[in-house]
């Protein structure tokens, strides 16, 4: 059972439109408006208009009734939405899996990442402090399960921790409302005398969900763990996760880049004494301005090697701005597996492992050039030449029962991703290989020729009526005078009224 952190902003619109209008904020008390089915209704309200009992969804025109001192303006639910994501982003600082729960609260999965900070309590007041200092207040409390922490965050006292397992007792007291209900099925549970959580549990489980719905019965047994609950998390969830917070801020390249080394050897180091190793590091810098900077490199082989992490991360800080500042870094793994440090063979000491030689080779072009600019081919079902091979992680082992390549029926080291006409072609008889051929405006004569192999079409993944001789290709491997080497076809069977075309499909060498 894992630990979230809920946080949840009463304000969260008021809060984010006077960040984007500093010098536009009006006095309390302040109200949101937009149309709803033509009519001028509030969309959100701030503490002081709240408590003279103004709240969203109001009309406007009898809000500004009973409070003539009021002060609107348009909402922006937009801006609000992609305001979330980018908190979303700052939070990644606190922990890798960070969910919005639109449209103004966050799902934090804090599990085994609260310790960084002294504890559950250090890090919510820590959470808390930092996005008050940015203008947004923000209710947050932990639980076991997203619905407790929920429930909690936003009915009971702030800054309440639920023990492990403790979910039931903390829930007991709460009202219905808390466990995510549609506001009018909670209101009718409420008028029927169930005005705690604690007397919905009372009740068996089928009796509830024949009188209250079968929602409702998700919702409880959602927020007391019995049944998981899946959040959309903006970045895989992982445990693999370390965190470095620098008592001044940094900003020089050489800084970034022992911090890049240094958060590495903190991570590997746990990778190691697992004897786990990650294909996938994320680095980021969190800047005193709240944005986030990242980089992300991978790895051809699982690995926890921090020096060869630093080298690999160390060209892609040059183009990060830390702009005033960085006060914290962290870094996650992904793509987290067991390896094994096992010598395969006797002599495995007088040759160069795969980590050694060709890893960090490939490791280095891939992070340079992009993930899909280094692979390598590997074989695939089908007889036909473009259809035979297909792309694979280029040290990834072969997977079990995958058939190689034949000998007997050589391809050549280029395969042409569309076969190009020859033109000028001579053979003695039909069914000759060429004895000279022009391409791309160059004439070439056929000094040595093997062949012909003839493979046709998978006519079993098509119409049958679409079937036809003219897609049996005959090959032949040539040598030209001057030693090149190609692989040309002649495409469909012998035709006394239209003569066969000839096509190049790849080179030898």
């Amino acid at each position: 059972m894992g630990r979230i952190l809920c946080a949840w902003s009463p304000t969260w619109a008021i809060a984010n439109w006077r960040r984007r209008n500093p010098s536009d904020s009006p006095a309390s008390p302040f109200a949101l408006v937009e149309t709803v089915k033509a009519a001028r209704r509030l969309a959100a309200v701030d503490l002081a208009a709240a408590r003279l009992k103004l709240h969203p969804g109001q009309k406007a025109t009898d809000a500004k009734a009973l409070v003539p001192e009021l002060a609107v303006a348009e909402a922006e639910p937009q801006a609000d939405a992609e305001a979330l994501t980018a908190l979303v982003d700052w939070c990644v600082r606190f922990s890798p899996a960070v969910a919005a729960d639109a449209p103004d609260g966050l799902f934090l999965d804090v599990g085994g990442v609260a310790h960084l900070w002294g504890g559950e309590a250090q890090m919510l007041a820590d959470f808390q402090a930092r996005l008050l200092a940015n203008g947004l207040p923000f209710r947050a409390c932990i639980a076991d399960t997203p619905g407790a922490a929920w429930a909690l965050a936003h009915f009971a006292a702030d800054q309440t921790i639920a023990a492990p397992g403790d979910q039931a007792g903390r829930l007991a007291s709460l009202p219905p409302a808390a466990l995510r209900l549609d506001p009018e099925a909670a209101a009718q549970i409420e008028r029927l005398g169930f005005r705690r959580i604690g007397q919905l549990m009372e009740i068996p489980r089928a009796p509830l969900g024949r009188r209250f719905g079968a929602e409702t019965l998700n919702r409880l047994d959602q927020a007391l763990g019995r049944s998981r609950e899946a959040l959309a998390f903006r970045r895989p969830p992982t445990p693999w996760f370390a965190r470095l917070a620098f008592a001044e801020p940094i900003s020089a390249p050489e800084d970034m880049a022992r911090v890049a080394v240094d958060i590495s050897a903190k991570l590997c180091a746990r990778l190691e004494a697992a004897g786990q190793g990650a294909r996938r590091f994320e680095l980021a810098y969190h800047r005193l301005d709240g944005k986030a900077l990242t980089a992300a490199v991978g790895l051809s082989l699982a690995g926890h090697d921090a020096k060869r992490l630093g080298k690999l991360f160390a060209p892609k800080l040059e183009v990060l701005d830390p702009g005033f500042g960085i006060e914290v870094a962290t870094l996650a793994a992904h793509e987290v597996e067991r390896i094994s440090g096992r010598q395969g063979r006797l002599d495995a000491a007088r040759a160069p492992a795969v980590e050694d030689g060709l890893a960090p080779l490939v490791d280095r072009l891939t992070n340079r050039l992009g993930e899909d600019r280094v692979w390598r081919a590997a074989p695939a079902e089908s007889h036909v030449p473009e259809l035979s091979a297909a792309r694979a992680r280029p040290l990834d082992p072969k997977p079990a029962g995958a058939r190689p390549w034949d000998p007997e029926t050589p391809r050549p080291m280029r395969l042409f991703r569309r076969p190009e006409p020859l033109e000028a072609v001579i053979a003695l008889t039909p069914d000759d290989p060429p004895s000279q051929f022009r391409w791309r405006g160059q004439l070439h004569r056929v000094r040595r020729a093997e062949g012909p192999e003839r493979i046709g079409e998978e006519w079993w993944k098509a119409e049958i009526a679409d079937v036809s001789v003219a897609h049996v290709r005959d090959y032949y491997r040539v040598e030209d005078a001057e030693g090149g080497r190609f692989w040309l076809f002649r495409a469909g069977l012998l035709d006394a009224e239209a003569p066969p075309k000839w096509w190049l499909h790849g080179l030898f060498g």
